[in-house]
């Protein structure tokens, strides 16, 4: 709009005579229309409020982002060594677990092959021949006593369900300090998202500053704006009052500004100047052309301060975000604080399980060794019988060669006694009536005669077991079944 620089050349010239009364019909509405474009002021006084407000803010946000930053860094710098500290304390754990569980399964295990050593002591059949006659049939498990073995067994169970119950307490323990742990750092990032940084501008806002900028260069363009539609309302009063019964209207008209509107001397009471035919038909043109941009102007200002309060909203936006953030750190720091507190707690009772979990795996380590060692006998025992069944036999092949060897010896003593005989009686019938019986007192002695006895004087023989048997116990001696 030119109105500025047209009023001021009117004011320069006098005329006495105005405009036609048409003229007036014509320039009223123009001079209603562009006092009410005045009220835009109101917008104005707004871009001034928002962009002070908004420099306040910028200020503001600089210290609270500061002051955020530097207490997330130290947030996240001892969270960092929690971490490492609950990283160690995971790893002892699964550690801790695999070898409860290694001796679980080791336990398992030794009990499972005991057992079946024991079901093998059982199923065995002592041989009847082996024991008293008359009694009931027995297996070999009825020569050992179990119950040891069952209590050692017993004893075990109890120490890893004893132990199973601290590891409980330990991963609670645990889980409750990896679940504070994880609320600080849901905390501090729980306003970001996945591969954005953890700045105050998250949800794509632009820095306060630049919006400022922005903010100061539309309230500078609202200004020029209002500045021409003041003066085109001058222009208007000038225009009236320089027309024929328009100078009451005029002043009339011109009362009531809003606020902080400032026409000049024209829009007082102060007579108008005279102007020449020229000045006013210009006048008129530039009215004429300004009026119809009135609104046009007035739309922009509307436009300027709706985008102005649109930045301010984000503005707002970004310092709820700003004073949230530093919300979360503050939270964040008082639960760092208190699991600090509770951190030399934490970590004693971990080494206090660790140390008494060791003592424990040893004690039971120990007591699996004594399950072995009974599970080694009772295989002793089981491979021993098969080995006396195996010796039974062999005495039995021994007794048969000795039946033997004095069954021939007994022969051949016989029979020499009966040479011997034979050959007595054969020199008697032939030399006895010739020799004197005084001159060798024992000749007429029969011969002596030998029997083959045991030195101890009983005879015991082997229970007499069945070959198939014996044969048996060597396939199992030997592995073959």
């Amino acid at each position: 709009m030119s109105t500025s620089s047209s009023a001021s050349n009117a004011s320069q010239h006098s005329r006495t005579d105005g405009p036609s009364s048409n003229a007036l019909d014509t320039l009223l509405p123009y001079l209603i229309a562009s006092k009410r474009s005045l009220s835009t002021i109101e917008h104005v006084y707004r871009a001034n409020d928002i962009c002070t407000a908004t420099r306040l803010a910028a200020e503001k946000s600089a210290t609270i982002q500061a002051r955020t930053s530097y207490l997330t860094a130290g947030l996240l710098s001892q969270v960092t060594v929690l971490d490492d500290v609950q990283r160690c304390t995971n790893q002892a754990e699964q550690l801790a677990r695999a070898e409860h569980e290694s001796v679980v399964n080791s336990l398992d295990a030794a009990e499972r092959r005991l057992r079946h050593t024991l079901g093998g002591l059982k199923e065995t059949i002592v041989e009847a021949k082996l024991r008293p006659e008359g009694e009931e049939k027995r297996c070999l498990l009825d020569f050992v006593d179990e119950t040891g073995v069952e209590g050692l067994v017993a004893g075990i169970r109890e120490d890893v369900k004893n132990t199973q119950q601290q590891f409980q307490g330990f991963e609670l323990d645990n889980t409750k300090f990896q679940g504070d742990l994880r609320s600080v750092g849901d905390v501090l990032y729980q306003t970001a998202r996945p591969g954005q940084s953890q700045s105050l501008d998250t949800q794509g806002l632009e820095p306060i500053s630049e919006t400022l900028a922005d903010m100061e260069e539309h309230a500078k363009e609202m200004a020029v704006n209002l500045e021409s539609l003041v003066s085109h309302f001058d222009l208007c009063v000038t225009a009236i009052k320089h027309t024929e019964g328009g100078g009451d209207a005029a002043i009339k008209i011109a009362e009531g500004l809003p606020e902080g509107v400032d026409v000049g001397q024209e829009t007082k009471n102060a007579p108008p100047e005279p102007m020449s035919d020229e000045q006013r038909i210009e006048m008129m043109r530039v009215l004429d052309e300004d009026a119809g941009q009135v609104d046009d102007v007035v739309m922009e200002i509307k436009s300027n301060i709706a985008e102005m309060e649109s930045m301010y909203r984000q503005v707002e936006s970004h310092m709820d975000q700003s004073r949230r953030l530093r919300s979360n750190a503050d939270l964040a720091f008082k639960r760092l604080e208190a699991l600090g507190r509770g951190l030399p707690k934490h970590v004693t009772r971990n080494q206090a399980f660790l140390v008494e979990w060791n003592d424990q795996k040893t004690r039971i380590e120990d007591r699996l060794e004594e399950l072995d060692n009974a599970k080694g006998f009772y295989d002793g025992f089981l491979k021993a019988y098969d080995n006396l069944i195996i010796e039974i036999g062999r005495r039995k092949s021994v007794e048969a060669k000795v039946d033997k060897v004095i069954h021939e010896a007994t022969s051949k003593l016989h029979k020499l006694y009966q040479d011997d005989m034979n050959e007595r009686e054969a020199f008697k019938h032939e030399q006895g009536e010739f020799i004197p019986v005084d001159l060798w007192p024992s000749l007429l002695n029969a011969p002596n005669r030998f029997d083959i006895v045991p030195v101890n004087g009983t005879i015991e023989k082997a229970p007499d077991i069945s070959s198939s048997i014996i044969h048996k116990a060597i396939r199992r001696i030997h592995g073959q079944g």
